[in-house]
């Protein structure tokens, strides 16, 4: 159950940075706010695999549903050392900023990063994991504000 609404809140971080990434007020996307509320009732579970599911079956059949299966695990990396790839990779290229696309991306890894650190046995693991969330919340801050929270060097 702890993992369950730690993914939960990684996914309402999800929608809520995308919306304010857009430019948009929380409020003004009724859509979107409709989306949130039935994958959060539905709720979502990780497989063995490490793929998301929507328990809801019938809002995994929808197309929106369909949309963030297909987003979530098709479009952000699964394994720690891709994921490290990734967020090496955009820490490199900060001069550009990133599509909405590759942003809902990086937030998108980042709840995955959250869940699979929060669920790993070994505390190397989790500290790995943690690490590579901590990259990804760096680039996100810098996408947002221009700098970064930490520095690595």
């Amino acid at each position: 159950m702890g993992s369950h609404l730690k993914f939960t809140l990684s996914i309402i971080l999800w929608f809520q940075v995308t919306v304010v990434a857009e430019g948009r007020r929380p409020s003004s996307s009724l859509a979107d706010a409709d989306l949130m509320f039935e994958i959060l009732l539905g709720g979502v579970t990780v497989d063995r695999y490490n793929n998301v599911l929507l328990q809801d079956e019938e809002l995994a059949s929808m197309r929106q549903g369909r949309d963030f299966l297909a987003r979530i695990n098709d479009d952000i990396p699964k394994s720690l050392s891709s994921m490290k790839l990734m967020a090496s990779t955009l820490e490199d290229g900060q001069k550009v900023p990133l599509t909405q696309a590759q942003f809902e991306n990086v937030v998108l890894s980042m709840a995955f990063s959250a869940h699979q650190a929060y669920n790993q046995e070994s505390r190397e693991k989790r500290e790995a994991w943690g690490g590579v969330l901590l990259q990804l919340a760096n680039i996100t801050v810098h996408q947002m504000r221009g700098s970064f929270l930490f520095n690595y060097d």
